[in-house]
């Protein structure tokens, strides 16, 4: 079997699940991956044979987009154009991870596809949202890599083609527990907008995680560390909780892990808006920004003991199981196997 895995690389969430899913995958046949986008900041760890800028998401300083620098930099000729040259009629399987160029390529093409992420999930009116949706982000999250078939993955399993999130190996089984820091990560915010309320907070660590910095060292109580993998899952490990954005694998792993968890959603980005609504109901603690208040809130938010329900992992060869049979015999969602 010939598999095209397309993987959208607008955040190191779609990354990081690749490196999780691609070894299972190449047990089922050959696999060339398509990674379109420059957002992440993780390295890529299994080959690439297509590779494009698509879509890439650009940060105001402090917690939202930057829509203007992200539309100045889509370039619809080279879409069409890598749409068109992109070989989709060679593979038996095409995978797609929310990217648009290999959704366009197959409806060109007439060429099935199956998308399989968390975007996915949203094709079900029972996955949370805020209390006013924004149909420019529900057209978004419908409309951008339409497929053949949809597997999703979110927190819980609102409908029945929804699956748990997939964890990394490092935490599968692991054993975590508290030493006493606070892990950070929020790629959307620059490090003048929050760092005066952390210092603050001068009986508190933190490890805070940011793209700009490329050895740690310690200012205070906090420790600046870089955006690499191993170091973010060991703190992430041994913190007493997570402060991050909206995004979907971040703050499944914390859940996880029985990690506390903060979320402050980017503004203006409507999936993230959508993942808070579904933490919120969760037990999480939302914020919409780092507001003046930030330190006080972050008080609060420790003060709080009722634990979080924990959630399972997701069973990679029973889903990818579902996928093959979903694309060779065009079965229903409803027909499925419910995963253990």
């Amino acid at each position: 079997m010939k598999i095209l895995y397309a993987v959208q690389a607008t955040g190191n969430g779609h990354i990081s699940r690749a490196h999780q899913l691609y070894p299972y995958l190449a047990e089922y046949g050959e696999v060339d991956v398509f990674l379109s986008g420059s957002n992440a900041t993780l390295p890529v760890n299994f080959p690439v044979k297509y590779k494009s800028k698509g879509l890439s998401l650009f940060y105001s300083k402090c917690g939202g987009l930057d829509y203007s620098r992200i539309f100045k930099m889509v370039d619809i000729r080279h879409v069409l154009k890598m749409a068109k040259e992109l070989p989709v009629e060679n593979y038996d399987l095409i995978l797609n991870d929310f990217e648009h160029i290999t959704s366009r390529a197959c409806r060109l093409k007439n060429k099935p596809s199956v998308q399989f992420s968390h975007q996915a999930s949203f094709m079900s009116e029972k996955t949370p949202r805020p209390t006013q949706k924004k149909w420019a982000g529900e057209w978004i999250l419908k409309k951008y890599a339409p497929a053949t078939h949809y597997v999703g993955l979110h927190f819980e399993q609102y409908d029945d083609f929804i699956f748990h999130p997939v964890i990394k190996s490092e935490f599968v089984g692991a054993q975590p527990s508290d030493h006493g820091h606070i892990s950070i990560y929020l790629p959307a915010y620059k490090r003048h907008c929050i760092e005066t309320a952390l210092l603050a907070l001068d009986n508190i660590r933190f490890h805070w995680f940011l793209p700009e910095v490329e050895k740690a060292f310690t200012q205070g109580n906090i420790t600046y560390m870089p955006v690499r993998q191993d170091m973010f899952n060991e703190s992430l490990m041994y913190c007493r909780g997570l402060i991050t954005g909206g995004g979907f694998e971040t703050p499944a792993e914390a859940l996880y892990l029985g990690k506390r968890l903060m979320s402050i959603p980017i503004s203006g980005q409507y999936e993230q808006e959508c993942n808070a609504a579904a933490l919120a109901q969760r037990g999480v603690t939302v914020l919409r920004e780092c507001g003046d208040d930030f330190a006080q809130r972050i008080e609060n938010w420790l003060k709080i003991n009722t634990p979080l329900q924990r959630l399972p992992a997701n069973n990679i060869k029973e889903t990818l199981d579902y996928i093959m049979h979903l694309n060779g015999a065009k079965v229903k969602p409803e027909s499925r196997r419910q995963p253990a």
